[in-house]
Order: structure tokens, then sequence, then C-alpha cells
């Protein structure tokens, strides 16, 4: 089971990852990003993964990346995640990725969903989904929340990451 973990901050630099042979093959990215903090990270992106609306990144976007914490890490500094999503920050939207049970509460107990009409349910490749969405690992674009254990939202959208079939 994957357990999502983020981490949030500016991209300081996109390269190409080097192979033993100190060639790269061009498929697979790194980017260093950088907190508030002055904390680090190399996020290794490859072709699965996700981008939240086919965004774009470049050196100076704020970003926010999610791993698998369960997933082994090299130890070194700073450290190499396998980014499983990536996204850009802005003010208007919050984003999470978890597990959201059979109730839709998201696998940390902090966020219940309660969908709309107007809530958008898509596949990663744009599709809509049409399935049951208990027990699925969700990206989830959601604005306000209630100030309640767990906080409740009524989200824009939802994308269904399908990748576990």
């Amino acid at each position: 089971m994957i357990i999502f973990q983020s981490f949030t901050g500016i991209i300081t630099m996109i390269g190409d990852l080097m192979t033993g042979e100190e060639r790269s093959t061009g498929c697979i990215k790194i980017m260093t990003v950088e907190d508030e903090t002055g904390n680090r990270v190399n996020f290794i992106v490859t072709p699965t993964t996700y981008f939240v609306n086919h965004a774009t990144m470049a050196v100076g976007d704020r970003v926010i990346g999610f791993y698998d914490a369960n997933a082994p890490i090299p130890y070194i500094y700073p450290p190499q995640l396998q980014a499983l999503v990536m996204a850009k920050v802005d003010k208007i939207r919050n984003i999470k990725v978890d597990c959201f049970d059979s109730q839709l509460i998201s696998s940390d107990g902090t966020l219940q969903l309660n969908l709309a009409l107007s809530t958008q349910i898509i596949l990663e490749n744009g599709q809509r989904f049409t399935g049951n969405l208990a027990n699925r690992d969700l990206i989830v674009l959601y604005r306000a929340t209630t100030r309640s254990i767990p906080a409740q939202t009524t989200p824009d959208k939802i994308i269904v990451m399908c990748r576990n079939i």
C-alpha cells in the first residue's frame, strides 16, 4: 500500500538524470525543490509521474511533489524521491493525494469528501470516471474546508489513479 507524503517548495534546478555510465536517456528528469527553510529534495520524474492539469514545470515554480513514504530511499543528501504526482501550487486550490475509504475519508483521517454535481471526476487520462471512489488512490483539488475533524470539503476535481488494477 502506498503511503503518500508530500514536499512543497520552489524548483531550483531541472536536469536529466544521468545513468551509471554518465549518459542520459532524456526520459528521466531530476527536479531539485527547496522549501522556505532551506531543506532540499531531488524528485526523480519519470514518464509515469502524473502532472496535475498536465502542467509544465520550470525553475522558479512553487510546486508540491507526492511520493511513496514506504519506498526505499538512498541514504544521500539531498534525498532522491520518486515523484508519483507533481502539481504547481496556487493560492486558490489545495491538493491532497491519498487513499480514501468507503466514507471518502483520507487514510490519515484529515479530510472527508462531500461530492456535488459540480465535482469533476476523471481518470488520469482525462476521461470521465464512472466507478466507485471508495478505497481508491485519489488526487483531490479543493478550496474551502470545514474546521471539523476530519475537515470536510466539496472538491472541484477528483482524479482517480488506477495504477493498482
